[in-house]
């Protein structure tokens, strides 16, 4: 019986690498899905992750579970095509990650049973990541940034970066130092903005080191900047409609109003919300 569950589970996941290789089929494919490659659906995919974190954010239950099968798909996608060119296919993916899983965690899967603080278990991981990392080093010289990729996005990988470097113990020790070099770099950046000649180039970069300045405040104030900025743009959007609806119901038209009354609309709208 557990055998016929087992299989019974299965079945849509069995559906879905059917229908995947019916669309790369060379003959009676889609024509957009046989053109496909590794490379043109990585922005698909950023998308569709992107896509799911929005669905969560927005608490609705059916568009996370779509978005998440969407997400499915890319990796199956991905499988597909890993097949064609012999390499290794979706199961085999699959099975690498539940072999990791089981690996990084002997206190549930191995001898080492029982209760473990955050900390330690976060040091068992990194140990065992290290040793993975050691049995497949290809290069001289691999450093604790190496496993870090370059595709991530700006805001998550420099928070990643501060956390690793973190680790190793190059990091502020307490919050007071961090403000100070966000006042650093926004000096620096308007010294960059009013130099004479303007250099575009020095004031995109010293722009680059205050928002890293500000991830790494987030960082220690135990915020995840991802989360904290995804819910300033919400906040934003929320109260910028507001503003248009106020406009609209007073038959204005917002584009033609002069900065001052947009102000005073959004204050309108911020007084509303926290009645």
């Amino acid at each position: 019986m557990s055998d016929q569950r087992a299989d019974m589970k299965l079945a849509g996941v069995q559906q879905l690498l059917s229908v995947m290789e019916a669309l790369r089929d060379p003959v009676t494919g889609c024509p957009w899905d046989q053109k496909q490659t590794f490379e043109s659906i990585v922005p698909h995919t950023i998308e569709e992750a992107y896509e799911v974190a929005d669905a969560i954010f927005r608490n609705h239950t059916q568009d996370i579970k779509e978005e998440l099968g969407d997400l499915l798909f890319q990796v199956v996608f991905y499988g597909q095509l890993a097949k064609e060119n012999g390499d290794y296919q979706f199961d085999d993916i699959a099975q690498g990650m539940a072999d990791k899983l089981i690996r990084r965690h002997p206190h549930v899967f191995g001898d080492a049973i029982g209760e473990s603080s955050d900390e330690d278990l976060n040091a068992q991981w990194d140990a065992i990541k290290k040793q993975e990392k050691a049995a497949r080093k290809h290069v001289p010289f691999d450093g604790i940034l190496s496993d870090i990729p370059l595709g991530m996005a700006p805001l998550i990988r420099a928070n990643k970066i501060q956390k690793t470097c973190a680790k190793v113990g190059f990091d502020w020790p307490s919050v007071e130092p961090v403000v100070e070099k966000i006042q650093e770099e926004i000096a620096e950046v308007i010294n960059a903005h009013k130099t004479t000649p303007r250099n575009a180039d020095h004031v995109e970069e010293e722009v680059g080191d205050l928002l890293f300045a500000v991830v790494n405040l987030s960082r220690h104030l135990n915020v995840n900047p991802e989360i904290a900025l995804q819910q300033a743009n919400q906040k934003f959007e929320r109260r910028f409609s507001g503003m248009e609806r106020l406009a609209t119901e007073r038959q204005i038209e917002f584009s033609t109003l002069p900065l001052l009354e947009q102000e005073r609309l959004w204050q309108s709208v911020k007084s509303q919300e926290k009645e």
